[in-house]
C-alpha cells in the first residue's frame, strides 16, 4: 500500500474514531461516569486536532484526503459501535483496542515514512507514536495493571 493510501485509511480511522468517541462519551454509565465522560472528551479533541493534520500533511504531499463519510467508512480499520448504555470497562477496552490498532499503523507510516527519506511524515508520526505510548501507559495505569508491562517478581 502506497504512503498515501495509508495516510488515507489512518485519517479515516480518525473520522470513524472520533464518532465512536463521541457515541462513548455521551453514553457511559455507571459510578466512573465522569472521569471517563471527561477523558473521552479530551481523546475526541486530540484526534480531531490528528484529523486536520493528517489531512494537510497530505495535501502538503500534492494527495487528496478523503473527505466523505462513505470514504472513511469504506477503508478504515476502525470499527463503529451502535449507541447504547456502556460501562466503564466496556468504554476502557475500546479506548485501549482502538489506540493499540492506531499506535500500530502509525508505527508503520511512520517506519514507511523513515525509509523514503520523508521527514515531514516521519517526524509527524514519531509524534503520534509518542503519545499513543503516553496514553496506553494511563490506561494501564487507570485499570490497575503493571504500567511497565513488567511481571511482578515472586
Amino acid at each position: 500500500m502506497t504512503c498515501s493510501k495509508k495516510l488515507n485509511v489512518y485519517l479515516a480511522n480518525l473520522a470513524v474514531w472520533n464518532v465512536k468517541l463521541h457515541n462513548l462519551h455521551w453514553n457511559v454509565t455507571g459510578h466512573h461516569f465522569k472521569p471517563l465522560h471527561e477523558y473521552t472528551e479530551s481523546l475526541y479533541d486530540d484526534v480531531f486536532e490528528a484529523f486536520d493534520s493528517v489531512a494537510e500533511i497530505l495535501k502538503m504531499k500534492e494527495q487528496t484526503p478523503l473527505s466523505t463519510l462513505k470514504d472513511y467508512l469504506e477503508v478504515a480499520t476502525i470499527e463503529e459501535v451502535a449507541p447504547r448504555g456502556f460501562s466503564g470497562h466496556e468504554v476502557m477496552d475500546m479506548v485501549e483496542s482502538d489506540m493499540k490498532l492506531m499506535n500500530a499503523l502509525a508505527l508503520e507510516i511512520r517506519n514507511d515514512a523513515a525509509q523514503s527519506d520523508d521527514f515531514e511524515v516521519q517526524s509527524m508520526f514519531e509524534g503520534f507514536v509518542a503519545d499513543y505510548s503516553k496514553k496506553l501507559w494511563f490506561i494501564r495505569a487507570m485499570r490497575n495493571r503493571s504500567a511497565c508491562g513488567c511481571r511482578k517478581e515472586q
